[in-house]
């Protein structure tokens, strides 16, 4: 209910140990709505660290730290324009930065984070303006909030045979819990044979995996991976519902049209006001438990897929390089992945 209200530009509350924010939407709301929810024009407008870091605003400790809230004092000239202008960076270069801005101490530091963490999920840019008292239609707490990304509240929900190109012999398996946005999927391909079975962590990508995107090298990934697991004998795909490492479609191509201007793929997320990697792979190591699975060789080129399966108790018996050619659009994207984000190929 908290992320259908802020998408149609509502305005929640959310109720930390340290004091209550009401939160207005930048991206959804309007002056009229902004006008009813703060009529004496005096509430500062939330942003991430990211985010502020990139409009270079002072007293940012949490910069190194992206996806951290930081709250910017309303000036008389920080309207709904301006902190729209704020909020998102495709305005950067067309509209100049009006100011000075000023950024200014969180007291409800936990429910500031949870709404910067909440707009994630949802899928939107990380702005609000915040109220300690203000009308909300929806209340809430951190801890709803976080019932959205918990990996333990993930169950079967249903499963069945399905032969796909590559792999006839296959059983889809789809998970849910009440709250998250999206169904997550395994794909079982082949009969177990006692030794730990091939597994690839897929992520979303529509661009990539439906539309044949050449910007990333997703959809080949997909198809290879599946070729592999079933020339190994046995094996299970993974596919995440985590698109845009984990900030959703629409805010990858906001980043894309970021990377349009200029930016690489890191930079274009902490200029959006998220953390370089927001995906959450505790889902997939819960995944595999209910699959029955706790050691594993794995399909990757990304230790840090290594690094949380095994945070989360699943043994990665061996790492198996996934290496696929590049092509002219994508060869930056590669280079960045190696280069920023430890990638091994």
């Amino acid at each position: 209910m908290a992320i259908d209200a802020l998408r149609r530009g509502w305005p929640i509350a959310i109720a930390g140990a340290d004091g209550t924010l009401a939160l207005l939407p930048v991206e959804t709301a309007d002056p009229a709505r902004l006008a009813a929810f703060d009529p004496n024009a005096t509430a500062p407008l939330l942003l991430s660290a990211g985010r502020a870091a990139t409009l270079k605003l002072a007293n940012q400790i949490e910069a190194a730290a992206p996806d951290a809230a930081v709250l910017v004092e309303r000036a008389p000239w920080l309207d709904f324009a301006t902190a729209t202008a704020l909020a998102d960076p495709q305005f950067d270069l067309r509209d100049p930065m009006k100011g000075p801005f000023r950024a200014v101490h969180i007291d409800a530091a936990e429910a500031a984070a949870a709404a910067i963490g909440l707009a994630r999920i949802a899928g939107m840019l990380p702005a609000f303006f915040a109220l300690p008292e203000g009308s909300a239609t929806l209340a809430i707490t951190p801890a709803d909030i976080a019932a959205h990304e918990d990996a333990a509240r993930l169950a079967i929900a249903t499963r069945a045979h399905l032969p796909v190109s590559g792999a006839e012999n296959a059983e889809i398996v789809a998970f849910r819990t009440p709250e998250m946005p999206g169904e997550h999927i395994a794909l079982l391909i082949g009969e177990p044979d006692g030794n730990p079975p091939l597994v690839r962590l897929h992520s979303e990508c529509l661009t990539g995996d439906v539309l044949g995107s050449l910007k990333c090298d997703c959809g080949p990934q997909l198809d290879a991976a599946i070729q592999a697991i079933s020339a190994s004998g046995w094996g299970i795909l993974l596919y995440l519902r985590q698109e845009g490492r984990g900030i959703g479609l629409i805010n990858k191509l906001r980043a894309y049209a970021l990377q349009d201007q200029g930016f690489d793929t890191v930079d274009a997320n902490t200029r959006l006001g998220f953390a370089v990697d927001s995906r959450n792979f505790a889902v997939a190591a819960r995944m595999l438990s209910l699959l029955g699975q706790h050691s594993v060789r794995l399909l990757t080129n990304n230790p840090n897929k290594v690094t949380a399966l095994e945070a989360a108790g699943i043994a990665v018996a061996e790492r198996v390089p996934h290496i696929l050619p590049a092509n002219p659009h994508n060869e930056r994207y590669l280079a960045t992945k190696r280069d920023r984000t430890g990638h091994q190929f």
